[in-house]
Parts: C-alpha cells; sequence; structure tokens
C-alpha cells in the first residue's frame, strides 16, 4: 500500500515476469517487481547470489556484480511493466532497448546484495517509452540511467 496515498500497488512474482520477458537465466536478472502503478513505476527486485556465472570472471577474488547487468536489470523491470500495461489480453511482444543515457556508476553490488531497480515513467509515445531508473542496495543509490524501451510484435 502506498503510505502517500492510501492506493493498494500491486506486485508480481517470477512467474509473471518469465511470461512477460523473453530472458531466461542466466540472462533473467529480476526476481520480483513490487509497488507497481501500471506503466508508471515499480521496483524491480534482483537477489544476487555468488553462484551466478558472471561472478567466475568478474572478479574471481573479488565478486562484484558487472554494473552492465545492473542496467540490464533496470530495464527488464521497466519492460515487464511496459508488456504489463497493454493488458493481459494483449499477445505478449518483445522489449528492446531504445537508449540509455545519464548512465552513473556509484558503488558496486556484491553476492549477498539485494538490489532495488526503482523506474519511474518519464514519458511514453506509441509503442516507446522512456524510464528514470535507480539502483539501490541497502537505501544507498548505487547506479542510475534514463532508459528508453520499445515494444515489437512477438
Amino acid at each position: 500500500m502506498n503510505a502517500e496515498t492510501g492506493e493498494t500497488l500491486e506486485a508480481i512474482g517470477i512467474m509473471e515476469i518469465l511470461k512477460a520477458l523473453p530472458h531466461r537465466y542466466p540472462f533473467l536478472l529480476v526476481d520480483r517487481i513490487v509497488g507497481i502503478k501500471g506503466d508508471e513505476c515499480g521496483i524491480g527486485i534482483k537477489n544476487v547470489t555468488a553462484n551466478e556465472p558472471q561472478f567466475m570472471g568478474h572478479f574471481p577474488n573479488r565478486p562484484v556484480m558487472p554494473g552492465v547487468l545492473v542496467i540490464e536489470g533496470m530495464a527488464q523491470t521497466a519492460g515487464t511493466l511496459c508488456i504489463r500495461s497493454l493488458g493481459p489480453d494483449t499477445k505478449p511482444s518483445l522489449v528492446y532497448f531504445l537508449t540509455i543515457d545519464k548512465a552513473k556508476f556509484r558503488k558496486p553490488a556484491y553476492p549477498g546484495d539485494t538490489i532495488e531497480y526503482h523506474v519511474r515513467k518519464i514519458s511514453r509515445r506509441k509503442n516507446m517509452w522512456w524510464f528514470r531508473a535507480e539502483a539501490k542496495v541497502g537505501g544507498q543509490l548505487i547506479a542510475e540511467a534514463e532508459l528508453g524501451a520499445m515494444l515489437t510484435e512477438a
């Protein structure tokens, strides 16, 4: 529930994310999404675990979640919101990146961390959306970017 408005916000788990996105392990980078308000905003949750394949090479003695994968997790959260906003009777579409702008990496994420991808819609034009995204661990900003997404027919 949104404390400011009293509005009940939606949440979805991994099964609904899998229905919306074509991504699969090891490239599915969001485990659930909470605080969903249509295509306006939502918070993707990623539980970072030490057994993920990227940690074998990034970096073996000090595993760090690659920044590009943090950005991809933001995009997958936004893409899921886009697809869900079309309604349950709409055939799932493919989501493609249009743009990544103003990306900044503030702190690393490590195995054992829970990353929250906070995404908020900036605008929409036809089948294209733009979002402002922030990745946080323990409430601290670790990365941010503006992302553009486009839906196409599957």
